[in-house]
């Protein structure tokens, strides 16, 4: 095919959106991969309040994945319960968002090497302390939970519970401090990182895990390239020590 004729068939591609594998950044040399997140579950993602710039530990980690396997991650924000439906329908390649590996959602998606073991923890407020010790103690209490999430998953499994659902983890604590509910199940570290740079007195988060869980990143079952580009990437930066670098800047304390 003749090269201008090539170029602009591309140029038609890209504006239409079809095919983010076929639309690289030509100057640069770089392959772009669409990758979906949702950005209010820090550590993992979230806005950086000074620099208003996306962060966090999944967004270094695609970001020193993507340099590794020779491709440009183009990270979109959105709600966490549309980012699988997004992949499905093709209107993103990937996404990172402290998915939960569960044998439910490998059913409908691909995911990753895992990246990250993790468990879901309780947060509960202060005067339930005496009430609420474990997650034996969950049973037919008012609970608040992040849609989508292994966590609310979880809840909906309790006897006698009322479970009221939110878009982003943040909704979910400012509920449980004005009283709307008696304790969240979510995943640990995001509660231990809430405490941490919140340090309310209202709330407290249970000591134990309530699961053991690994987080992978979500990729379409039929896109083997995106599998392949995310699982060599990752590979690499394990080995070469970029992986711990970025984990030790978020977790190592």
């Amino acid at each position: 095919m003749h090269f201008k004729f090539r170029h602009a068939l591309a140029s038609l591609a890209c504006a239409a959106g079809l095919s983010a594998l076929f639309c690289g950044n030509a100057a640069a040399g770089d392959t772009v991969i669409r990758i979906g997140t949702e950005p209010s579950f820090a550590p993992f993602e979230y806005m950086d309040e000074k620099t208003k710039e996306l962060t966090g530990f999944d967004i270094e980690l695609i970001e020193a994945i993507g340099q590794a396997s020779g491709f440009k991650p183009e990270i979109q924000a959105m709600p966490f319960d549309g980012l699988i439906p997004a992949i499905l329908t093709g209107s993103l390649d990937a996404a990172i968002s402290a998915f939960t590996i569960t044998d439910e959602r490998k059913k409908r998606v691909a995911f990753s090497d895992p990246y990250y073991k993790a468990g879901l923890g309780i947060m509960i407020r202060s005067e339930f302390k005496d009430q609420i010790k474990s997650a034996a103690d969950l049973k037919g209490q008012k609970l608040c939970g992040q849609i989508g999430t292994s966590g609310a998953m979880y809840e909906s499994k309790i006897e006698g519970v009322t479970v009221t659902q939110f878009n982003t983890a943040p909704e979910t604590y400012l509920e449980l401090r004005k009283g709307g509910c008696a304790a969240i199940v979510n995943d640990r570290p995001v509660h231990a990182y809430y405490m941490a740079t919140t340090k309310p007195d209202d709330v407290m988060l249970l000591p134990d895990y309530v699961t053991a869980e690994e987080y992978g990143i979500v990729m379409n079952k039929s896109d083997e390239k995106v599998q392949k580009l995310i699982n060599d990437g990752f590979a690499k930066i394990k080995e070469d020590g970029t992986y711990q670098k970025i984990y030790d800047k978020y977790f190592k304390e």
